[in-house]
């Protein structure tokens, strides 16, 4: 049984794919007293809004970040 190889044009497609850019809208550090909730929050009103934003958890900066999918130009 052979393995599949991609031709040039279907691995560049696959390598732009790959890699999701994102921005950073709020910051709130994992020691704050009420966790994850001010970002929780915050990333409720952005999607309230209509803005696809969500939490995620940085662990080199030990912070939870509301971030959202950057809009290539």
């Amino acid at each position: 049984m052979s393995t599949p190889t991609l031709s040039p044009a279907d691995r560049a497609a696959h390598e732009a794919a790959s890699y999701v850019r994102r921005r950073i809208l709020h910051r709130v550090p994992a020691s704050h007293p009420r966790g994850s909730w001010p970002a929780d929050e915050f990333a409720a009103a952005r999607r309230a809004e209509g803005v696809e934003a969500e939490v995620v958890m940085d662990l080199a900066s030990d912070d939870f970040l509301v971030v959202v999918k950057a809009v290539q130009l």
